[in-house]
């Protein structure tokens, strides 16, 4: 009977063992992840889609949240059956949807292939820094969740406000303020996986998708503002 009771150092290995599982599994779905979205890219390049574009931009905004926050609420209802999976990767498809009028606007510059490579480049060198950090960082950060919803729903408004302002100084701070969230975001987030307080690796795909999308559409929009070439 004692030999069946788990030791400190058995029970430390078997918590270490489920952690790089899930991490495994939430870096393997990331990438396949990547799929669906630049699917939905091409084809709303391709036809010209816009969401914002199909009535007043406010309105679209809204079927956006409505629709994304569904795709959500489904994801967490589905995490732990077989149909988890897809419902992510049709949510990831949808992203790379609404995605694709950015990347229009974008390619409409002389340079704009290249400000895409960019933003994908420094996408990954921040995914990169995050990881390296979240993985020397020995202490729970979860405290920092909290604050940082906080400023992502300052973000919705401030971003829904535009809509009617049209502040382009206002534009950018909401996009530099949002890289800066979202980049805290994906250390907060992989902090979690690493520590054993995200079990799940369906939920923390999608929470470390969102965080890149973020860095990557705020980036890419900076990039178009100042490096565009119409020449």
């Amino acid at each position: 009977m004692e030999s069946r009771i788990p030791t400190p150092l058995n029970t430390g290995s078997t918590l270490a063992l489920g952690q790089n599982r899930v991490l495994r599994n939430t870096y393997a779905l990331l990438a396949l992840s990547m799929v669906p979205t630049v699917l939905g890219a091409w084809i709303g390049v391709a036809t010209g889609f816009n969401l914002f574009k199909l009535g007043h931009p406010a309105i679209g905004f809204i079927v956006f949240l409505a629709a994304a926050f569904g795709f959500i609420y489904a994801i967490e209802k589905t995490k732990n059956s077989a149909a988890g999976v897809p419902v992510l990767l049709a949510f990831t498809f949808f992203m790379g949807l609404m995605l694709s009028a950015m990347l229009t606007h974008i390619m409409s510059f002389r340079n704009g292939a290249s400000l895409i490579a960019l933003a994908f480049g420094g996408t990954a060198t921040i995914f990169i820094g995050m990881a390296a950090w979240a993985s020397t960082i020995k202490r729970d950060l979860s405290g920092m969740g909290k604050a940082l919803m906080i400023g992502v729903i300052m973000l919705i408004v401030a971003g829904f406000a535009n809509i009617f302002l049209q502040l382009p100084g206002l534009m950018i701070a909401i996009s530099v303020i949002a890289i800066g969230i979202f980049s805290a975001f994906l250390l907060y987030d992989l902090n979690r996986i690493m520590m054993g307080g995200e079990t799940n690796y369906i939920t923390a795909t999608l929470a470390v998708y969102l965080d890149l999308f973020n860095i990557f559409q705020n980036l890419l929009a900076l990039l178009g503002i100042f490096g565009g070439d119409r020449d």
